[in-house]
């Protein structure tokens, strides 16, 4: 087969982010979409043959993936796990000693090879003795710059032959072993070259890999004792190992040990990336043809492993590129090594990826050509960390047992494992989760790190019905317990002291006396003897009823009360959407959220409608028949009536049942279409504030207010301002006159959910504001269709009025002495540093809040966080939620490293971006997050790994996932968009992940994909969920996607008519409908489970997912192929492989 011919396997390129639909997508149903290069290969035809097998070497347990003296090693101490990627292998000798058995490590190979194109598996790697020492820290690494390309640039000509090749793989080895006995079946060994650490920061005593290690003890979330991952490239299983290297395998130098001079082969360190002769590299990640583009004519690779190539005379020609240069370093005797582990899998020697039958190879293979040198292969993508392994090991490990709070410093298991939270003392993970459970003693330990102290607050989560809800305590007129000088409230880190007569404060050390009517003597430990009568002294969450000190002018709220502002200019009419609203809100009303054992709701409702001028309703309850009143000057807003305007719904459900009724037909007619929209928010505000309540305006909202009102706008949408400095104006309010507005409305506690159904611009970077500003919610239906948005807007709208929300809220985050709050992000306005204010907090909300050292911490005492709440209760109830949080403190990095939460980091890092556009060039965005993580990465691998070689990539256990995230977030639709993903698309996108919590946040950049054909349908388990790629997906199944705003469901070309029939209720492929928003009901298992997976999915989301039939080359596979995530992106972004091997360049440099 041709290695020029295109590929079957569809192109190597994820596609453009959507997740909003409603847009075109260009260039579907197979041809080639203009500006990308296409795959240049063809699919994998199976393993290579011709090679014998052999026995196990002696001394090694294939089984265990490590090797072992007569029995298999159990490590605790540290667990290096390498996965196979780029760079060149440094290996200090042991004067010929063989390699210590501590750990198998596997050399990466930067290759040619692009993300669609993955060859027969990886050959095996240069083995690398692992001291057990963690080397001493040493502070500062200095950041360097990135620039990157614009998207598509191309990355200059692959290189033109073998001898171009192997110079441009040259140093990018993979390991293997030398020894006398054969090798097991199955692993192919060869005694490659190994090159010696350029780096001066640690001497070099392996060979180049990538490594993912764990030093120290596992984490708490770990199993003790796993093995070292040594990720190989994915050899398929049953493939025949080889039993000698070819002849040019063989670069051995003279030396012995120290480090050789360097040697005029062309064996170059990964640091350097000499280019090939004619190869110029690229200088960032971004971009269409990454080092992934196949070069024509390729020789056959037969071996499975990979070598140095032939000396030649000094570095190969080819026009060098700034910041990859570098003397080639020397060549060092290689050294024995140990069996690969299969697949990227960490812990066990898995057989395989779940739900595959074996280890992934590749779609491409190679015309066999014999005689050495092989050429390289490319990474493997089943041997680099997988986000599906990483959760499933979570929730093998983690799932079962409760997650009990009591003990400082715990990092609780994954956002994707179910699991239930026993509260002994501090806060569940479902209230707050952090960054890092383990914290730096001194700001210089955070610097040095880079890693973010941050902290996800949802301080009104909804709880499972296993786990009781915070109780509430009441002091009567007193009121809460809290310290005289911090006002931290009383909680169990409180220092009972002289028989129980004062405290003294855990946050500040002031001592307070403890009233009389609070007093309770102490046990023999110290501890109050009612210890655990008080929620306030066991629990890590509780709520006080406040007294009435805590309220406005100090008097008790009213009741809150919901206004429904109904656009009825002409779109609205059109669509059938005022119609829909008002029917929907005939039954919807008897389901206002109540307080937990009232018989009716407090809330009281109004209702608006508006186009250029208001219209507002009397609808009390003695009159017969609504009454309208008409505001028309819209500059001078103020509402016409008092009594009658807000009222209860029993009350007054036949008037405003009748109004409800007549709403559509009065303006059945209607010509206009220009709307206001300030003057409606101003509207609500002045009947909040006329009845001397708190409350929530409801506005459905359709086209750009354009009308003579305050806060016209105009349409500024300019797509040519993309990938420019005044990118950054799209994404910012095109007037201050929102942000007043808004602060008006969080001093009334007018909370505002927005509703938007554009057919076109309309400038949600500043409609959004007020709701943004206020703690509200933006949902927007693109093109809205009754048929097929009508369940989705509903069931959004249900959710939306039902759900649990506190009003005129204000949240203060207190910390011990050391650490201070210093930087905010979510939903809500801040009128001082250190009050959050939030006209409405509701159940999905979260607020991340970022931490700074102040002062130093001490590891005895750890830090502690404590996040109060103040609100008004649905009915009127002032309350303080609390929540409280102890973190342990350390001295030494690879504390911190072991006990960080990456997906906590991630949502925090992506909150970070989403709020850098609105001042800073994208591009500049992007910079700044892929040094920040490879500070993080490169501090890591200085001060806590092992010395080892420059040429391995070594991630700490519980960041494995860092760079596969992070890539997600860099190609999310804000930092980069395609063309088809409209400017309110951005900006909407970029408002919801402000306020989003870390489970919604994991879902929305790493989409969750289930193959249904593996369903069973006699239990609830659901299938194991696949990686983001389409070399995942096969053409026989069905599979699920869903990242948080939408499903799709994938049907590949070759599904079996039955399953169609059984789903779909049609006899053949083609007769599909994709326009179908909701499955048929159809009575038999497979419709049954799958709908019910469905609706699961949907109660777990904090929205309406949207239902998108996509069948496979249709028009709708790019879109759904977009989130792909692990493979690139149409409009630029890296594939997973190709990033990480970025990301290894860019520690490299910081660590040189």
């Amino acid at each position: 087969m041709s290695v020029n011919q295109q590929a079957h396997t569809g192109p190597p390129f994820g596609q453009p982010q959507t997740g909003y639909p409603g847009y075109s997508q260009p260039g579907y149903g197979g041809q080639q979409i203009p500006g990308i290069p296409s795959s240049q290969y063809g699919a994998y035809n199976g393993p290579m043959s011709g090679y014998q097998q052999t026995g196990p070497p002696q001394g090694y347990f294939p089984s265990l993936g490590f090797p072992s003296k007569g029995s298999p090693v159990s490590l605790d101490s540290e667990a290096s796990f390498a996965p196979n990627l780029i760079g060149s292998l440094r290996a200090a000798t042991t004067s010929g000693a063989p390699a210590s058995t501590s750990g198998a490590l596997v050399s990466p190979a930067y290759s040619q090879f692009g993300q669609g194109d993955v060859r027969n598996g990886i050959p095996p790697t240069v083995p690398l003795p692992r001291p057990s020492a963690a080397q001493q820290f040493i502070p500062g690494t200095a950041s360097t710059p990135i620039t990157q390309p614009a998207p598509f640039q191309q990355y200059g000509p692959p290189p033109t032959s073998t001898q171009q090749l192997t110079n441009h793989m040259a140093g990018m080895q993979i390991s293997g072993i030398s020894t006398s006995a054969p090798p097991p079946a199955g692993l192919g060994y060869g005694p490659p070259t190994s090159v010696p650490s350029s780096s001066r920061s640690f001497p070099a005593t392996g060979s180049g890999q990538y490594v993912y290690s764990n030093q120290g003890p596992p984490p708490p979330n770990m199993p003790h004792g796993l093995p070292p991952t040594c990720l190989s490239q994915g050899l398929p299983m049953a493939q025949p190992a080889i039993s000698g290297p070819p002849s040019s395998a063989l670069h051995h130098s003279s030396q012995s040990s120290g480090f050789a001079p360097p040697p005029t082969s062309a064996t170059v360190g990964a640091s350097s990336y000499p280019p090939a002769a004619g190869v110029s590299r690229p200088s960032t990640m971004q971009g269409a043809s990454l080092p992934g583009q196949a070069a024509p004519g390729l020789p056959a690779s037969q071996p499975n492993h990979v070598t140095s190539p032939p000396p030649m005379a000094g570095p190969p020609p080819g026009p060098p590129i700034a910041g990859f240069q570098g003397p080639p370093p020397p060549t060092h005797p290689s050294q024995p090594g140990y069996p690969l582990q299969q697949n990227g899998s960490f812990g066990q020697n898995r057989g395989t990826q779940p739900n595959y039958g074996a280890a992934y190879s590749g779609p491409a293979n190679y015309a066999s050509q014999p005689g050495p040198p092989p050429p390289p292969k490319r990474l493997d993508p089943d041997s680099i960390p997988s986000p599906i392994q990483v959760i499933e090991d979570d929730r093998n490990n983690r799932g079962s047992e409760p997650f009990v709070t009591g003990v400082r410093g715990q990092v609780p298991p994954l956002v994707t494992t179910n699991f239930l939270v026993k509260d002994q003392g501090n806060a569940s993970p479902r209230f707050i989760r952090c960054t890092s459970y383990n914290i730096p003693c001194t700001s210089d330990m955070t610097k040095q790190s880079q890693v973010p102290l941050a902290a996800v607050i949802k301080p009104l989560a909804t709880l499972p019905t296993e786990e009781a809800p915070p109780y509430l305590v009441d002091h009567g007129e007193t009121g809460p317990i809290r310290c005289n000088r911090c006002k931290a409230y009383m909680c169990p880190f409180m220092q009972f002291i002289e028989g129980g007569r004062r405290f003294q404060c855990c946050f500040c050390s002031c001592v307070t006396e403890v009233p009389s009517h609070y007093f309770q003597h102490l046990d023999h430990t110290g501890r109050r003897v009612d210890y655990y009568d008080r929620p306030e002294l066991s629990l890590g969450s509780y709520e006080f009823l406040a007294t009435v000190d805590y309220c406005k002018n100090n008097k008790f709220p009213n009741p809150p009360a919901f206004i429904f502002m109904i656009d009825v200019s002409y779109n609205a009419i059109r669509s059938g959407l005022v119609r829909l609203i008002c029917e929907e809100l005939k039954t919807l009303l008897d389901y206002l959220p109540r307080e937990g054992n009232m018989e009716e709701s407090a809330i009281r409702v109004g209702f608006v409608t508006y186009n250029k001028v208001l219209h507002f309703y009397n609808v009390k309850s003695s009159l017969a028949q609504p009454q309208m009143m008409v505001v028309s000057d819209v500059a001078d807003m103020f509402v016409p009536l008092l009594d009658g305007f807000l009222v209860n719904v029993n009350e007054s459900r036949a008037v405003f049942t009748s109004l409800l009724d007549q709403i559509p037909e009065m303006f059945a007619d209607t010509r206009e279409t220009e709307t206001v929209f300030a003057p409606v928010i101003q509207a609500g505000m002045e009947a909040l504030k006329a009845a001397e309540c708190a409350g929530k305006l409801f506005i459905f909202h359709t086209s750009l207010p354009i009308a003579e009102a305050p806060g016209k706008l105009k349409n500024r949408d300019d797509k040519k301002l993309i990938n420019t400095d005044k990118e950054k104006t799209l994404f910012q309010p095109q007037t201050g006159f929102y942000s007043n507005l808004a602060k008006e409305c969080v001093a009334q506690g007018c909370c505002v959910d927005l509703f938007l159904f554009p057919n076109q611009y309309l400038d949600v970077a500043t409609l959004g504001v007020v709701p943004y500003q206020t703690g509200g919610s933006i949902y927007k239906y693109a093109y809205f269709q009754v048929e097929t948005d009508q369940e989705r807007f509903l069931n959004d709208l249900r959710r939306d009025v039902q759900k649990v929300v506190g009003f005129d809220a204000v949240m203060r985050v207190r910390t011990s002495t050391g650490i201070r709050a210093t930087d905010f992000f979510g939903a809500f306005y801040m009128s001082n540093t250190t009050d959050v204010e939030l006209a409405g907090l509701d159940s999905d909300k979260t607020i991340t809040v970022e931490f700074k050292h102040d002062d130093k911490l001490s590891e005895d005492s750890g830090a502690l966080l404590q996040c109060a709440v103040l609100y008004t209760s649905c009915a009127g109830q002032r309350r303080l939620r609390i929540h409280n949080l102890s973190l342990n403190c350390c001295t030494q990095l690879a504390d911190l490293y072991r006990n960080c939460e990456t997906d906590t980091l991630i949502n925090f890092l992506a909150k970070f971006a989403y709020r850098g556009v609105l001042n800073n060039p994208v591009k500049t965005v992007r910079d700044t997050l892929i040094n920040q993580c490879a500070q993080i990465l490169a501090c890591y691998r200085k001060n806590c790994a092992s010395p080892s070689s420059a040429g391995q990539l070594i991630l700490p256990e519980c960041m494995k996932l860092l760079p596969v995230y992070l890539n997600c977030v860099l190609k999310s639709d804000v930092l980069q968009p395609g063309s088809e993903v409209t400017t309110d698309d951005r900006s909407y996108i970029r408002q919801l992940v402000s306020s989003m919590d870390v489970a919604d946040t994991n879902v929305f950049f790493y989409p969750r994909l289930l193959p249904l054909t593996k369903v069973d349908l006699n239990s609830d388990s659901l299938p194991i969920a696949i990686r983001n790629s389409e070399e995942r997906l096969s053409k026989g199944d069905i599979y699920l996607l869903e990242n948080g705003l939408n499903i799709f469901l994938w049907i590949g070309v070759n599904v079996q008519q039955g399953l169609i029939q059984n789903l779909f209720g049609v006899s053949s492929f083609s007769q599909i409908n994709s326009t179908m928003c909701t499955l048929p009901v159809l009575d038999n298992p497979f419709s049954k489970r799958v709908r019910s997976i469905i609706d699961m999915f949907q109660s777990q989301r904090s929205r309406y997912m949207k239902l998108m039939i996509v069948k496979q080359e249709d028009k709708l596979d790019m879109l759904f192929k977009h989130f792909l995530m692990e493979d690139k992106s149409m409009n630029g972004g890296a594939s997973y492989v190709d990033f990480l091997c970025h990301m290894h360049k860019e520690i490299r440099q910081l660590l040189s």
